[in-house]
């Protein structure tokens, strides 16, 4: 029996991003992690031209309930769908083709996805600070706790050297190319007023001379502890059209994950991410490369995951990001500016909603003195729990 070819997806171009809102990305906040949500959600419905009214779905972070949290405290009415993805930094970035799923099949029309926590404060309370019991969670952490934590590796850096110490000696990774990363971010945070590492760039002498963490990661290979909130709203295209801004349209995206999801010292391969999985799909559902882009918002926990993700997007050889990253290429003004906010390394750890409010002001030609000249594609990864992968791939759409 002949199968049936596979009918075109209905998601392509059909929502755009109308709306953006993000707040201070700080070291020790007075807000509840509640209260950083609700301020960003409500940024990013007035700059989409719209009231909580106007808002029918919601896609909350691990650990909300989107009706008698977000909705109630908003104003939001009419919820008609909710759901959350569960994929640590993945998730903001898989939440767009959810969004887009939504809108495509007509569940909901105008969607809010936001995402905040208290990824500085929650680690230092102060003894009058209000309780917080926000937790991302995830399986991960049960096996982290079983069988990693007994030995000693009790926290991210120590959790990602196994395979990224594996990267540096198969292919041998220079330093200098994770240097390269964590420059570029730092010098696109100068020209970001909300980013947490302002002040001067760095340079590549006092990024190896910062002391290791666990090898290969040295200190400044690091994403920042924040405290931060996020958010976007998204409809149809043909109804953003008719609001404030120029519609950021949803070309395509995917998620993929590493395999097996809960253990990663027993992979066949520990260099193989989702994004591997997912890169393929988004290009085939939007029509374009990683090629095609003019700027990448690339999740950044880890300088070293950015060197992978852009091999995983097909524009380098494995090992091959090293000569990539080279001569500016990463930086404003070259081939593939990544990360033109100062991403989690330098603007602060909003679990990557900040790269997606980020491309939605390159691709609306809004990013100020960042902005990347003529932008009119634009790529965003998301990376969570140690290979789970998401990507969007947006446009720039017409007004």
């Amino acid at each position: 029996m002949t199968q049936a070819a596979p009918e075109a997806s209905p998601i392509p171009g059909r929502m755009a991003i109308a709306g953006i809102g993000e707040t201070g990305y700080l070291r020790g906040t007075d807000q509840s992690v509640l209260q950083m949500v609700l301020a960003a959600s409500m940024a990013a419905i007035t700059d989409a031209g719209l009231t909580p009214a106007d808002i029918d779905g919601i896609l909350p972070p691990p650990g909300f309930v989107a009706w008698d949290e977000i909705a109630a405290h908003l104003g939001v009415r009419n919820v008609r769908y909710t759901t959350t993805p569960q994929m640590g930094g993945a998730s903001p970035t898989a939440a767009l083709l959810t969004a887009a799923m939504a809108i495509s099949a007509g569940v909901a029309t105008t969607i809010l996805v936001p995402i905040g926590w208290n990824g500085y404060s929650a680690l230092r309370p102060r003894p009058d600070a209000r309780p917080s019991k926000r937790r991302f969670t995830a399986a991960f952490f049960e096996t982290v706790r079983n069988f990693y934590a007994p030995y000693g590796l009790r926290s991210a850096p120590w959790w990602y050297s196994l395979y990224l110490q594996r990267y540096v000696e198969l292919y041998g990774v220079p330093p200098e190319a994770a240097g390269a990363v964590a420059l570029a971010c730092r010098n696109h945070a100068q020209l970001n007023d909300k980013a947490l590492m302002r002040g001067r760039p760095l340079t590549m002498d006092e990024y190896l001379a910062s002391p290791f963490i666990t090898e290969p990661l040295r200190k400044l290979d690091c994403c920042v502890e924040t405290d931060c909130a996020a958010a976007v709203v998204v409809t149809s295209t043909e109804r953003a059209r008719d609001l404030p801004h120029v519609p950021v349209v949803y070309l395509g995206g995917a998620e993929g994950h590493a395999s097996p999801a809960d253990e990663l010292t027993n992979r066949p391969d520990v260099l193989r991410l989702g994004l591997h999985e997912a890169a393929p799909r988004a290009y085939a559902m939007a029509g374009v490369t990683a090629a095609d882009a003019d700027f990448l918002q690339i999740y950044d926990c880890f300088t070293h995951v950015v060197l992978l993700q852009l091999e995983a997007l097909g524009l380098a050889g494995p090992g091959g990001a090293a000569d990539l990253v080279k001569g500016g290429t990463i930086e404003l003004g070259g081939r593939y500016p990544v990360n033109t906010h100062g991403g989690l390394m330098s603007q602060g750890h909003c679990w990557g909603m900040n790269h997606v409010v980020e491309a939605a002001r390159q691709l609306r030609h809004d990013a100020g003195p960042a902005q990347v000249a003529d932008a009119s594609v634009g790529l965003v990864t998301g990376y969570g729990d140690l290979g789970d992968g998401s990507i969007a791939i947006l446009a720039r759409g017409e007004h």
